[in-house]
């Protein structure tokens, strides 16, 4: 791998994003759910900065490719994992978004190492990844009370229909994961 591929802008993004995330589990742990709800929104949509960047700058790695699912997976488990723990998030919810994440990690890990090819991400699972990113923060938001109650109210709207949307990207994903280990083992 060439340096000019490992250092790229939308590589260091994404390296800038997994460093933050000590912060929003400090400003959680000090209850501080609106500074973290919003620090958290912030994480979540460098998510679309990065891919947007990589795209426009002519600069998608392979790197890229690889950290960038795995700093979507930390955030998610992370930022959903801290807000359940400081009593910011619903722990059944939380519990039935990670086992969505859990599974597709494990999954796509699987595959990987018995020869699959690796795909692009569905343009579903990047709608319930969007959906679940803006959630989880508004819900948490939510928990501060007073008119923050109103961004509980927009997190259920989306984390819902988020959540089925996941849960059937990651169906649709079983017959692709199939096919992309059968082209993998041909190759």
């Amino acid at each position: 791998m060439r340096l000019k591929s490992i250092l790229t802008i939308p590589n260091l993004v994404t390296i800038v994003r997994l460093a933050m995330l000590p912060s929003y589990v400090s400003l959680m742990a000090d209850g501080r759910v609106v500074a973290g709800s919003w620090f958290f929104g912030l994480l979540a949509a460098t998510d679309w900065v990065d891919g947007y960047l990589a795209r426009r700058l002519n600069q998608v790695s392979e790197l890229g490719k690889v950290i960038d699912p795995v700093a979507d997976r930390l955030v998610f488990f992370v930022g959903i994992g801290a807000a359940m723990n400081y009593g910011f998030f619903p722990v059944w919810c939380g519990v039935i978004i990670l086992f969505r994440e859990v599974s597709i990690a494990l999954l796509m890990v699987g595959a990987t190492a018995l020869g699959m090819e690796r795909f692009p991400v569905t343009p579903l699972g990047k709608k319930a990844t969007f959906a679940l990113l803006c959630a989880v923060p508004w819900i948490t938001l939510g928990t501060a009370g007073g008119w923050w109650s109103l961004f509980s109210v927009i997190g259920w709207a989306a984390c819902i229909p988020g959540i089925a949307i996941s849960y059937a990207s990651f169906f649709k994903y079983l017959p692709t994961v199939r096919a992309h280990m059968s082209f993998g083992a041909r190759r």
